[in-house]
Parts: C-alpha cells; sequence; structure tokens
C-alpha cells in the first residue's frame, strides 16, 4: 500500500464500524483473502453492483473516472469492466501496479472483511488518522483538475 502505509507501520483498526453502516469506496480495509493465511490492507474501489473499469491509467466506477492522489503511479494495465457481485467489493493496493489485488481476478467477500485502517501509531514519525478517501472527494477532484485544465487551455 505504499506510498501510504509501509512494511512494519502498525495501525489500530476499527473492527466495529462495518456494523453501524456498510463499507464506503475509498476506505482503507483490512481482511483476510481466501487464497492466503495472512490478512491483506487495500483500498475498497467498487462496491456492489458498482461497474469498474480500469483504462488509459485511470480507474472508472459506474464510468466517472476516479482522481486518485493517493496512488504511487497509474495503472499499467487495462481491466476489463466488470459489474462487481452481491456483497463483493473490489479492492486496490495504492501501488498499483506491484500489488495483488482486484485487478487480478479477485474481489473481497464482505465476511473476509476484518476491519477499517483508522490510526497509524508505529513508527511515531508515521503517527495520525488512516488516509480514507471518499468517493464525492475523489470525483470532486477530479472534476476540478478538469475544469482547471480546461480554463488554462482556453487562455492560451
Amino acid at each position: 500500500m505504499e506510498p501510504n502505509f509501509e512494511e512494519g507501520q502498525r495501525l489500530l483498526i476499527n473492527k466495529i464500524v462495518y456494523i453501524f453502516h456498510q463499507p464506503e469506496r475509498g476506505d482503507v480495509i483490512i481482511f483476510q483473502p481466501s487464497n492466503s493465511g495472512a490478512d491483506y490492507i487495500k483500498r475498497i474501489i467498487a462496491l456492489p453492483g458498482d461497474t469498474v473499469e480500469i483504462k488509459g491509467g485511470a480507474v472508472y466506477i459506474n464510468g466517472s473516472k476516479l482522481d486518485e492522489p493517493y496512488i504511487k503511479d497509474p495503472p499499467n494495465y487495462t481491466f476489463h469492466q466488470k459489474t462487481i457481485p452481491e456483497n463483493e467489493y473490489f479492492v486496490l493496493g495504492d501501488n498499483r501496479n506491484n500489488s495483488n489485488d482486484s485487478h487480478t481476478g479477485w474481489t473481497v467477500p464482505d465476511e473476509n472483511i476484518i476491519g477499517k485502517a483508522w490510526l497509524s501509531i508505529w513508527p511515531p514519525s508515521e503517527w495520525g488518522l488512516a488516509h480514507n478517501y471518499s468517493f464525492e472527494e475523489q470525483l470532486e477532484s477530479s472534476v476540478n483538475s478538469y475544469l482547471t485544465e480546461t480554463r488554462l487551455s482556453r487562455i492560451d
């Protein structure tokens, strides 16, 4: 999950948050993958029923391009449009090009989610809230970036 989380970093995980509401896009979750004994940390990108597509270095959810300020590099792969099954989540690592995540063909069943990354406690230099981004923040940033680019190109 580099650049936002590093090996050896210690996090407090909120294990009760999803009793009160469903996981949301942008949440950083800890889960038990079906194919491994070790817990994974990834960011929720698409919810049950959403369509997701990755092309041209960008992620599209239900046809809308995400602005992802948290990723290390844009994805250098293509993921053909897919609808996420009921009770499952599409997750990606922030280090997109070096991550074992949903772009390789699997999703996370809701019963495999352990909790939401909440607070970094170690090392002391990384102390603080985990970086979770809402879908609205990602879309708003993407639209504002487009408007700024459009305005600047019209000045020339």
